[in-house]
């Protein structure tokens, strides 16, 4: 069965997203040679992505264009490869290449999509749904690459979890830049 795993940047007070909705924070602390590597290589990965509305429109306006391909190339090439799933009520069409989109049941699709064989699923973004499908016990792993800068305010990606959620730490990894991987299970 294949495992759901959640990857976001958060800020170093907890948000992954500033009072805006924005993300423009995220590449604040700079790139690093070892953080270059990780990032290429977890861009390798096949299985499916998962996004909601707003964040497969920040992907898609820029991963298929010419400046990323040219600027992070394996990553590029991997975004644009991976089978892609988009939860959403208001689109009516996607066009980024390998990418389906899921009027559905967001709860009722990722227990189906867990109960088959397949590659591993991951989540990107998509704080709604990491939101909805923490309640709902069903994200196995969670890697939140901590970006070391202060918001203040701004969304976290457990908005409206109803429980407090128990996760046991998996690992962690420190970058060049300052940022830190922390890995948890539930």
């Amino acid at each position: 069965m294949p495992k759901l795993t959640v990857f976001n940047q958060v800020s170093l007070d907890g948000y992954f997203t500033d009072v805006h909705g924005e993300i423009g924070w995220v590449g604040k602390a700079g790139q690093s040679e070892d953080l270059r590597a990780f990032v290429a290589e977890n861009s390798r990965t096949r299985g499916p992505l998962i996004f909601g509305r707003v964040t497969y429109q920040m992907m898609e306006s820029f991963w298929p264009t010419p400046f990323a391909k040219e600027q992070m190339p394996e990553v590029a090439a991997g975004m644009n490869e991976r089978p892609k799933l988009v939860f959403s009520r208001s689109l009516t069409q996607v066009t980024w290449a390998n990418t389906t989109l899921v009027k559905g049941d967001l709860v009722g699709e990722v227990k189906r999509l867990k109960a088959q064989a397949g590659d591993d699923l991951t989540i990107l973004g998509s704080g709604q749904i990491v939101a909805q499908l923490a309640r709902e016990n069903l994200i196995d792993e969670y890697q939140l690459m901590v970006v070391p800068v202060a918001l203040g305010q701004g969304r976290t990606l457990f908005e409206g979890l109803d429980v407090p959620r128990e996760l046991n730490w998996l690992r962690s990894r420190s970058f060049d830049n300052g940022n830190v991987l922390l890995s948890y299970r539930k």
